[in-house]
């Protein structure tokens, strides 16, 4: 994993750190509250020939001749587009496993349409991209500083002069529900029907959930719940104050296990590092798990010390996008996941 210095951490660092179950890039502390306001600025929609413009979460907007597309987009965002029936050329970011499969974040994306211009950090190639003849490039926001997530740092100004609008989705510092309705505005933007009763229903069912969930909460407010991600030598214990997942269950009422500040500032704020040794530090009664590929799994995991965590001993563990695709229709399963298994659960610690 690449070292932190001081509270800064880079990118590599945190994703190199299973994602600090998390999400990301911390590159600076405070969100830019214009930057980051919800709505929808799309002025025109696909079914007009006409100019196509999108403000996004940097408050830059992008504009192209007409609705874009030859849409190029992080891997994460790709998939909720298609969940929304916008369909994308290629994608950059974990896409396809080392055996072949879709990769977690690859949604129900067909990774076989897709040009793939990279799959792993730092990936990412710029003749593929320029033969996608691209009018569009998309991706999210783990930083108030309108970083790109997964775009090279290196290559960015190359990447960026091909000549596409970009869109930036900030998943930084913000409850769930607030990404999930800009990429909504997005793919409207794009062409998206979002009167369809594939995407209403889809919404119904995030909504229930979070009230389910509420519900479930407010029934076992002594149930505590853990964030974690897993690595060969470390376990991350994830705070709730900058993950758009976390940040929302918090909202509803959920207990989580919550790091103090100073054993959080290695991590840029957003976990604690802790030894397997030490993997016990905190009571927790249900633990959450990073599933992306970049951590390991709970059924791989085989330290001792893991194996005698109370929540463990119990099988009270369960899994957490902790990257969620942006569609009512992938986190509205994560809902309904984390109220089901605090309705269920018994205090083990």
């Amino acid at each position: 994993m690449s070292n932190a210095r001081a509270t800064h951490l880079t990118r590599r660092g945190i994703l190199a750190a299973g994602g600090a179950l998390g999400l990301g890039a911390v590159l600076a502390a405070c969100a830019d509250e214009d930057t980051n306001s919800g709505g929808t600025d799309a002025t025109s929609s696909a079914e007009e020939s006409g100019p196509w413009t999108f403000k996004d979460d940097r408050g830059e907007t992008a504009k192209a001749d007409k609705v874009p597309a030859n849409i190029v987009a992080f891997t994460g965002v790709a998939a909720a587009l298609y969940d929304y029936g916008i369909e994308v050329k290629g994608v950059f970011g974990p896409t396809e496993t080392a055996d072949g499969k879709a990769d977690v974040q690859a949604g129900d994306m067909d990774i076989s349409k897709v040009e793939i211009l990279g799959n792993e950090w730092g990936q990412f190639n710029i003749e593929k991209y320029v033969s996608l003849t691209p009018d569009l490039l998309v991706s999210t926001m783990f930083d108030d500083q309108g970083t790109l997530w997964y775009v090279p740092d290196e290559s960015k100004d190359k990447i960026l002069a091909v000549g596409a609008p970009s869109v930036g989705v900030s998943v930084y510092d913000r409850q769930l529900t607030e990404p999930l309705q800009r990429m909504l505005d997005l793919a409207e933007s794009l062409g998206a029907d979002v009167t369809s009763s594939k995407i209403t229903e889809a919404k119904k069912r995030f909504e229930d959930a979070s009230a389910r969930l509420r519900a479930a909460a407010k029934a076992k407010p002594d149930v505590k719940v853990m964030a974690g991600s897993a690595s060969q030598d470390i376990f991350y214990v994830s705070g709730t104050n900058l993950s758009v997942d976390l940040e929302y269950f918090k909202a509803l009422g959920v207990n989580f296990v919550e790091p103090p500040e100073d054993a959080k500032a290695e991590g840029g704020g957003w976990f604690e590092s802790l030894s397997w040794e030490n993997v016990d530090k905190y009571d927790a009664d249900i633990i959450m798990m990073d599933d992306r590929t970049s951590a390991i799994q709970p059924a791989d995991i085989t330290e001792g010390t893991w194996k005698k965590l109370p929540a463990v001993k119990a099988g009270q563990v369960i899994a957490r996008s902790a990257e969620p695709i942006l569609s009512y229709d992938k986190c509205a399963p994560l809902v309904e996941a984390l109220a089901e298994a605090l309705e269920s659960a018994k205090k083990v610690s």
